[in-house]
């Protein structure tokens, strides 16, 4: 483990997220790139998705977005999922290398497994221990569907 991580329990599995970056409800974290903010999804989607194999894209780079915009779809071993973009902005760029092998995010969620940069028109994000804050409800909820699911 690094230090300059915080870590989240769910179940025997410890989801990490790193200090450096700062995190979405919707379970993104953030990280400012210069020309924009890179976005990816945190170890606690990661976690819940499992094995990432189809990423799609419904809208084009250079694209206004609105915050909840759907932008994409994902699928993974344990479910299909619609995107949707974090934060209003202007979408700068995907990570091209995800369009042929989506399981990097399975594999490096924090570094070459970013989705995408978006020049953001401001938009609250939450530090790495204010999401963590937000986890605890969100953990207890998932955890009853799961059961209610596999029990």
């Amino acid at each position: 483990m690094r230090v300059r991580d915080l870590v989240f329990m769910m179940g025997e599995f410890q989801a990490r997220f790193p200090l450096d970056r700062e995190y979405c409800t919707n379970h993104m974290w953030a990280q400012d790139q210069g020309e924009g903010t890179r976005f990816g999804f945190t170890a606690y989607a990661v976690r819940l998705m499992r094995d990432v194999y189809f990423l799609d894209w419904s809208v084009d780079e250079g694209s206004l977005l609105t915050r909840q915009q759907q932008i994409g779809s994902i699928e993974s071993k344990k479910a299909e999922s619609d995107l949707y973009a974090p934060v209003d902005g202007r979408l700068v760029r995907f990570n091209e290398a995800l369009m042929e092998d989506p399981s990097t995010i399975n594999a490096d969620m924090y570094g070459h497994g970013w989705l995408f940069e978006i020049r953001r028109d401001g938009g609250e994000l939450l530090s790495a221990q204010e999401y963590l804050e937000h986890l605890g409800p969100v953990w207890e909820i998932t955890q009853r569907a799961l059961k209610r699911q596999f029990g």
